[in-house]
Protein backbone atom coordinates (compact mmCIF):
# COMPACT_ATOMS: atom_id res chain seq x y z
CA UNK A 1 0.00 0.00 0.00
CA UNK A 2 1.55 3.28 -1.07
CA UNK A 3 0.78 6.35 0.96
CA UNK A 4 1.48 9.86 -0.28
CA UNK A 5 2.74 12.53 2.08
CA UNK A 6 0.76 15.72 1.52
CA UNK A 7 -0.55 18.57 3.67
CA UNK A 8 -3.76 16.69 4.49
CA UNK A 9 -1.78 13.71 5.72
CA UNK A 10 0.45 15.89 7.87
CA UNK A 11 -2.54 17.67 9.42
CA UNK A 12 -4.23 14.32 10.01
CA UNK A 13 -1.17 12.95 11.81
CA UNK A 14 -0.76 16.08 13.94
CA UNK A 15 -4.42 15.99 14.93
CA UNK A 16 -4.07 12.26 15.60
CA UNK A 17 -1.23 12.94 18.05
CA UNK A 18 -3.35 15.58 19.80
CA UNK A 19 -6.35 13.24 20.03
CA UNK A 20 -4.08 10.44 21.27
CA UNK A 21 -2.71 12.72 24.02
CA UNK A 22 -6.25 13.71 25.01
CA UNK A 23 -7.12 10.02 25.22
CA UNK A 24 -4.10 9.32 27.45
CA UNK A 25 -5.03 12.16 29.82
CA UNK A 26 -8.66 11.00 29.99
CA UNK A 27 -7.63 7.40 30.56
CA UNK A 28 -5.24 7.88 33.46
CA UNK A 29 -6.48 11.04 35.24
CA UNK A 30 -10.00 11.59 36.42
CA UNK A 31 -12.75 9.00 36.39
CA UNK A 32 -13.22 8.54 32.63
CA UNK A 33 -11.18 5.45 31.79
CA UNK A 34 -13.67 4.09 29.25
CA UNK A 35 -14.05 7.51 27.62
CA UNK A 36 -10.27 7.84 27.40
CA UNK A 37 -9.93 4.45 25.73
CA UNK A 38 -12.72 5.43 23.31
CA UNK A 39 -10.83 8.63 22.39
CA UNK A 40 -7.60 6.63 22.00
CA UNK A 41 -9.34 4.31 19.55
CA UNK A 42 -10.76 7.29 17.63
CA UNK A 43 -7.24 8.68 17.25
CA UNK A 44 -6.27 5.75 15.03
CA UNK A 45 -8.66 7.06 12.37
CA UNK A 46 -6.26 9.99 12.00
CA UNK A 47 -3.04 7.94 12.09
CA UNK A 48 -3.80 5.11 9.75
CA UNK A 49 -5.02 5.25 6.19
CA UNK A 50 -8.29 4.02 7.70
CA UNK A 51 -10.38 4.08 4.53
CA UNK A 52 -7.83 2.05 2.56
CA UNK A 53 -7.55 -0.53 5.35
CA UNK A 54 -11.34 -0.79 5.58
CA UNK A 55 -11.56 -1.34 1.82
CA UNK A 56 -8.83 -3.98 1.94
CA UNK A 57 -10.42 -5.87 4.85
CA UNK A 58 -14.13 -5.61 4.07
CA UNK A 59 -14.26 -4.76 0.39
CA UNK A 60 -16.04 -1.42 0.73
CA UNK A 61 -14.92 2.06 1.65
CA UNK A 62 -16.51 5.08 3.26
CA UNK A 63 -17.16 7.92 0.82
CA UNK A 64 -16.00 11.39 1.89
CA UNK A 65 -13.75 10.09 4.67
CA UNK A 66 -12.29 13.59 5.07
CA UNK A 67 -15.67 14.95 6.16
CA UNK A 68 -16.03 12.13 8.66
CA UNK A 69 -12.59 12.94 10.10
CA UNK A 70 -13.58 16.59 10.46
CA UNK A 71 -16.83 15.60 12.18
CA UNK A 72 -14.99 13.26 14.54
CA UNK A 73 -12.53 16.06 15.25
CA UNK A 74 -15.32 18.42 16.29
CA UNK A 75 -16.82 15.67 18.45
CA UNK A 76 -13.51 14.96 20.20
CA UNK A 77 -12.86 18.64 20.87
CA UNK A 78 -16.40 19.19 22.16
CA UNK A 79 -16.38 16.04 24.28
CA UNK A 80 -12.98 16.61 25.84
CA UNK A 81 -13.13 20.36 26.42
CA UNK A 82 -16.79 20.68 27.35
CA UNK A 83 -17.99 17.42 28.80
CA UNK A 84 -14.68 15.78 29.69
CA UNK A 85 -13.20 18.80 31.55
CA UNK A 86 -9.82 18.37 29.89
CA UNK A 87 -8.21 21.41 31.51
CA UNK A 88 -9.01 20.13 35.02
CA UNK A 89 -7.53 16.75 34.15
CA UNK A 90 -4.38 18.32 32.73
CA UNK A 91 -4.04 20.27 35.98
CA UNK A 92 -4.39 17.00 37.95
CA UNK A 93 -1.79 15.41 35.71
CA UNK A 94 0.69 18.25 36.22
CA UNK A 95 0.20 18.15 40.00
CA UNK A 96 0.94 14.42 40.06
CA UNK A 97 4.37 14.94 38.49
Amino acid sequence: MTYKLNIGTIISWIFGVIVFAIGIVNTFWGNDTAFGIFILLLSFVYFLPANELLKKITGFSIPKMGLIKIGLGFFVIWASLGVGELFDKVELMLKSF
